[in-house]
């Protein structure tokens, strides 16, 4: 459980060290009205990064190393890139782009999780949920700050 956890928390890391001042780089964007406020996104994503960790735990456990752990680690490492192109690059419609592969990577993970355990599948729900809310907001802050 421990490597996956870390590997999770490594894609974390990258994440917040890309967003460091994110907060007002945030505020400071034009944004649809349906944007959440900044302090909303870490409490979600520390819960569905340990959901994530699970998951891909889970899946290993089961089956070992195989092409829906390689699909997890896919995903995780899209995850990771995300945040340094929109917030570190400021590259909305880059940003964009990746956040779609990283939706089907995830779509893909869900898929092979599945067949191995439907409870890492389960885990995976959420998060999926959020990157597909996530992709709008960042095609609505794209659109409107181009």
């Amino acid at each position: 459980m421990f490597v996956f956890v870390a590997m999770v928390a490594v894609a974390a890391a990258v994440g917040a060290l890309a967003a460091s001042g994110a907060s007002s780089e945030y505020a400071g964007l034009e944004q649809p009205s349906w944007a959440p406020p900044s302090w909303l996104f870490s409490p979600v994503w520390t819960i569905l990064y340990a959901m994530i960790a699970i998951a891909g735990f889970l899946v290993w456990r089961r089956h070992g190393v195989s092409v829906a752990v390689g699909a997890w680690v896919a995903q995780l490492a899209l995850n990771a890139a995300w945040t340094p192109l929109f917030f570190g690059a400021g590259r909305y419609g880059l940003a964009f782009a990746e956040i779609v592969l990283l939706w089907l990577v995830i779509g893909v993970t869900v898929t092979l999780f599945w067949r191995i355990s439907r409870v890492a599948a389960v885990l995976m729900l959420p998060y999926w949920a959020w990157v597909t809310f996530a992709a709008a907001l960042n095609l609505a802050i794209w659109r409107l700050n181009a």
